[in-house]
């Protein structure tokens, strides 16, 4: 285990016992689960205290738990260039529950916020531009959650007589099909024992 992890992992427990759940050090990461209501506290200490200094925001991400009160599970990655080691800082939040922006301490949060938002719908307070990242304009649904379906609910195509692309609701003539080597959809039936039999006799 790195000792300067370990160090860091005693340091945030002593000082913030309040704020922190649980801390576990994995695969030369910290992982640390804190309150929700410390979300803004402690992403400054990240990159203002001088123990912490950790002033790369890696990635923002999300886990869908749908069946929890608290349905997701905010993930905040950072690096620290200066002791080269990670942390891993998580958060359960509510469906509905408006997350604060840290694009003030980190600006390339900017695109990491806009994202998870776009992909589940977690809405984030002083954003500077609070749009769809990776979906269209009008799409509807959040992808990765977990009650989004996985064929969606809109299809796209070019249709030649209006030279433009529309929108249609998803139509599957099949919605299901399990292939295997004995499934009809797999073209013709080869017997391999009476063809290994003809290559023998013709050996």
């Amino acid at each position: 285990m790195d000792e300067s992890l370990k160090d860091l992992n005693e340091f945030l427990l002593s000082n913030f016992s309040e704020d922190i759940i649980s801390s576990v050090i994995e695969h030369n990461h910290l992982t640390i689960t804190i309150v929700f209501s410390s979300l803004e506290k402690i992403t400054s200490l990240m990159k203002i205290n001088n123990v912490c200094q950790f002033r790369t925001l890696i990635d923002i991400t999300a886990i869908d738990y749908p069946e929890q009160e608290e349905r997701f599970c905010l993930v905040y990655h950072y690096l620290s260039m200066q002791q080269n080691i990670r942390i891993r800082i998580k958060s359960f939040v509510k469906e509905e529950q408006i997350v604060p922006s840290i694009t003030n301490l980190f600006p390339s949060a900017n695109w990491f916020e806009r994202e998870v938002f776009d992909m589940y719908g977690i809405l984030f307070s002083n954003h500077p531009d609070m749009r769809r990242i990776l979906t269209d304009y009008g799409f509807q649904g959040h992808p990765l959650r977990k009650d989004f379906p996985t064929t969606g609910y809109l299809e796209l195509r070019y249709d030649q007589e209006k030279k433009k692309v529309i929108y249609e609701p998803v139509k599957l003539t099949q919605e299901y099909r399990n292939f295997d080597f004995m499934s009809p959809w797999e073209g013709e039936a080869f017997n391999f024992d009476n063809n290994d039999k003809e290559l023998e006799e013709k050996s």
